[in-house]
């Protein structure tokens, strides 16, 4: 999975397409980070394979220069499982946001988590639908009032008078269902969020990583100012392997504990192993896989 010699330069895993976020978005200091992680970690781009579904996050692989799949809107873990399972040779990302990972493909996530595919899954969660333009997400706050359409930045264009639906943390969801890797990062953050994610693409299993990427256009509460006031690095002496202190720490209303969260002790094999050791079972059992299909076939 890595190259020969030394390692790259960040550069080298950019694409020649120049990005085309909003300025100041928080996914360039994203996919900034995440270079840098993949040159660390020195990625074979000929064998890297970075999987999206749709959204502003979701545009990320075009800009990278390796394999890349834009697939449709929650379902880029799916996909990139399938892939796992075909090749397990290649070195599968995924890059959603927080609209696409946390509410349509919602139900890809814990179910991807439980498989535990070495997949790195990165979550770029700005708290609102970007791409088209400011409806609320899954992430989005609440409002703080309800004197008016205009007497609080946490209302969004489809909800003029404020969010009603709590907002989730999937990030403690992901503890919850005992996720084999779970960290935060803050894309203003380089060295911390690329510390993170190479951790993610070093993990052998499921790694969901949620990073903090302001959008100064869509979203005036979660802005840069108001995450890096709210960020802080995991605490002196922190056992990631601690799953109540890690849950304390998610479900922290105060900040946002960035860092290796969780790491779990239990979750050993992924279902790369598993379905490969039932594919020889099978095959042992039929006498081949020729012999496998005619017993399928349907006379």
């Amino acid at each position: 999975m890595s190259e020969k010699g030394a390692a790259l330069d960040p550069s080298a895993y950019r694409s020649h397409l120049k990005p085309i976020w909003c300025p100041g978005c928080g996914h360039y200091g994203a996919l900034s980070a995440l270079c840098r992680a993949m040159a660390e970690c020195r990625l074979d781009r000929w064998n890297t394979v970075v999987i999206s579904g749709i959204g502003c996050s979701s545009r990320l692989p075009g800009f990278l220069n390796t394999y890349g799949f834009h697939g449709v809107h929650g379902r880029a873990l799916p996909v990139a499982t399938g892939v796992r399972i075909a090749n397990p040779n290649l070195k599968v990302i995924v890059v959603s946001g927080d609209g696409d990972a946390y509410s349509i493909g919602a139900g890809h996530l814990l179910h991807c988590a439980r498989r535990n595919p070495r997949i790195a899954c990165i979550v770029l969660n700005n708290g609102v639908y970007g791409l088209t333009k400011g409806q609320i997400s899954p992430t989005s706050p609440l409002p703080l009032a309800s004197e008016g359409p205009t007497s609080d930045p946490r209302r969004w264009k489809t909800t003029p008078y404020g969010a009603t639906e709590t907002p989730i943390n999937a990030v403690a969801q992901a503890i919850a269902w005992d996720t084999s890797f779970v960290a935060r990062g803050f894309s203003y953050d380089q060295p911390g969020l690329t510390s993170v994610l190479v951790g993610a693409l070093r993990h052998p299993g499921f790694a969901l990583v949620d990073v903090l990427s302001p959008c100064p256009t869509w979203n005036q509460v979660q802005t840069e100012a108001f995450c890096r006031e709210r960020v802080h690095p995991v605490p002196p002496g922190y056992d990631p392997t601690d799953r109540v202190a890690a849950f304390a720490e998610a479900i922290r209303n105060d900040v946002y504990t960035v860092g290796v969260l969780y790491r779990s002790r239990s979750r050993i094999h992924g279902i790369e192993e598993e379905t490969a050791s039932v594919r020889a079972a099978a095959m042992a059992s039929s006498g081949g896989m020729q012999a496998l299909l005619e017993s399928l076939r349907v006379s």
